[in-house]
């Protein structure tokens, strides 16, 4: 079972994958669009690409747990991808930037490239939380 994670956003979308086994975080990206359709365009080929089976996509939650605006945008854009017929499961994503930003942190990741390495590190985030539970 091979998965890939989004940390979906408006200008940059993290991507991680799972191993073959769907066991491990292993490989990230990060996908850099403003066009909406081009976007899904390009997740639709990576996951076609990599053999992806689930699609886990994170889900912008308030810290009450309430949602808002990016969580209905998360929400359609899991459609579409169903739409397209990949399983998605949607994974709470409350923290993960901000967990993101503490890892780049302590391992010294600052200047260049930044934003960019936290999106794939909050991927990575909601992709091991999504492993996990399986292993319940």
């Amino acid at each position: 079972m091979k998965v890939m994670a989004l940390d979906y956003g408006d200008a940059r979308t993290g991507v991680a994958f799972s191993d073959p086994l769907g066991l491990l975080a292993g490989e990230t990206a990060v996908l850099s669009s403003w066009n909406h359709e081009r976007l899904l365009e390009e997740v639709t080929a990576l996951a076609e690409s990599r053999g992806v089976d689930t699609v886990v996509l994170g889900l912008p939650r308030n810290m009450d747990g309430s949602e808002g605006p990016r969580a209905e945008k998360s929400r359609a854009f899991a459609a579409e991808l169903e739409e397209r017929g990949w399983r998605v499961v949607l994974v709470d994503e409350r923290r993960t930037t901000v967990e993101a930003h503490g890892i780049l942190t302590e391992t010294g990741r600052h200047g260049k490239g930044r934003k960019q390495r936290i999106d794939a590190v909050a991927a990575t985030l909601i992709l091991e939380t999504y492993l996990n539970s399986l292993k319940r």
